[in-house]
């Protein structure tokens, strides 16, 4: 098999390039708060995951450039069916996404017929159409609220996500065994050495992070969470226990304070950047947004199924379902 053939881009302003095509395809250009700087700066929208498939929803555009990870390119194409949706390395993927493969999740429910299945959003558009309610890092606790204790739940593929929401709301729901590979790597043993460096900067941390990173945090939450609770600290200093390239907006927003990323197991942050999103580059940009490819495409059937739990979970976070409403999908 012949290797393709890589172009060379090196006498290209790669910058210009963007916002011409950006102009010429009517794109909208989303960038996860975890993309590198570079991609942050020139998008149209930089956020988590589902508040920028909901914001492209809302715009005219044709395109939809995604520089995030598959399962959010598929969140934006099951909200946007009518619009291009390509993501600039289709080998981006996620490590929660691929411990839940949607045949194995389809047994593990014919083997639980009285669980209904709360799902995290970092899975698969076929996970999404096997659930009956998809959350996020924002909305988990709205959402569990809602469900009687009576109600024995499936919650995946996140067992550190699911353990949180168990330890804080007292549930006892059956946990998928999936972990996201960034938040798993920080240590404690570390991270107790920062904060005694630091005397009295407080941790904020992504539930995705084991509970002996948790237990030492003073804000747990999302990655849009950390941001605000980063603009309203009182102190100087932040330690901030997620993927580090978050760290970047903050510096935007509030140049006049300090964020030290939680060290991993050798003491730097290095091993705590997503490989998956460092797979995005100026240079994939350019050409997804040139030739539309590698693009989202997605049976409409499935795609009509994955949607049907992304609108329960919007229904259920703005609190127009009732307790009633909660069967299976």
């Amino acid at each position: 098999m012949t290797a393709p053939v890589r172009e060379n881009l090196s006498g290209l302003d790669l910058r210009a390039e963007i916002e011409r095509l950006r102009k010429e395809r009517n794109a909208v250009i989303l960038a996860h708060y975890y993309q590198k700087p570079e991609i942050q700066d020139l998008a149209d929208f930089v956020g988590d995951s589902l508040e920028l498939s909901r914001k492209a929803a809302d715009t005219d555009a044709d395109v939809i450039a995604f520089c995030g990870v598959k399962f959010m390119a598929e969140t934006a194409k099951i909200l946007s069916p009518q619009k291009t949706v390509i993501l600039p390395d289709m080998d981006a993927g996620c490590s929660l996404e691929d411990s839940c493969p949607p045949e194995q999740f389809a047994r593990f429910r014919a083997q639980h017929p009285d669980h209904i299945a709360l799902t995290y959003i970092n899975c698969s558009a076929a996970v999404k159409a096997l659930s009956d309610i998809i959350v996020t890092s924002s909305s988990a606790e709205t959402i569990i609220s809602q469900i009687p204790e009576s109600q024995k739940i499936i919650f995946g593929p996140d067992r550190h996500l699911g353990g949180y929401l168990n330890r804080k709301f007292g549930r006892d729901m059956l946990l998928w065994p999936g972990v996201c590979i960034v938040h798993e790597a920080f240590s404690e043993t570390e991270l107790l050495k920062l904060k005694a460096q630091h005397p009295g900067a407080p941790v904020a941390a992504h539930p995705e992070c084991p509970p002996h990173i948790v237990d030492h945090a003073d804000y747990v939450g999302s990655t849009s969470g950390i941001l605000q609770f980063a603009k309203s600290f009182p102190g100087d200093t932040l330690i901030v226990a997620t993927e580090p390239h978050i760290i970047h907006q903050m510096e935007l927003a509030l140049p006049e304070k300090t964020f030290i990323g939680a060290p991993g197991a050798d003491g730097n942050c290095n091993c705590n950047i997503c490989p998956y999103m460092a797979l995005n580059t100026m240079e994939k940009l350019y050409l997804a947004l040139r030739d539309l490819k590698p693009r989202i495409e997605m049976d409409e059937e499935l795609r009509l199924a994955a949607r049907k739990s992304l609108d329960r979970m919007l229904e259920m976070a703005s609190g127009t379902v009732g307790k009633g409403d909660l069967g299976r999908a």
